[in-house]
């Protein structure tokens, strides 16, 4: 090994990928869905082309419909966020 070569070795496994700088996927609560076979197959098919997690996509098209919703409906999702017990969402 040359004097210049780094002694650093890489961690095993997957980087963590969550949203948040450090955050492990794994560690989030999962979520069961049914959904019609053609946006079950749309989602995979996003999923694919875009080179994005499933979970993300899923993810990016809740914010999308929330930033769609008018103020007041913004305001009552994000209060009623709030009197959800904490095991049922992530802090912010």
């Amino acid at each position: 090994m040359s004097p210049t070569a780094s002694t650093r070795r890489s961690r095993s496994g997957r980087p963590p990928a969550g949203l948040r700088q450090g955050e492990m996927v794994r560690e989030y609560p999962q979520v069961s869905l049914r959904l019609p076979p053609e946006i079950k197959a749309k989602l995979h098919a996003l999923s694919v082309i875009s080179g994005t997690p499933q979970w993300r996509v899923v993810s990016a098209a809740l914010e999308c419909f929330f930033r769609e919703r008018s103020q007041a409906e913004q305001r009552e999702v994000l209060t009623h966020m709030r009197r959800q017990p904490a095991r049922d969402r992530r802090q912010p």
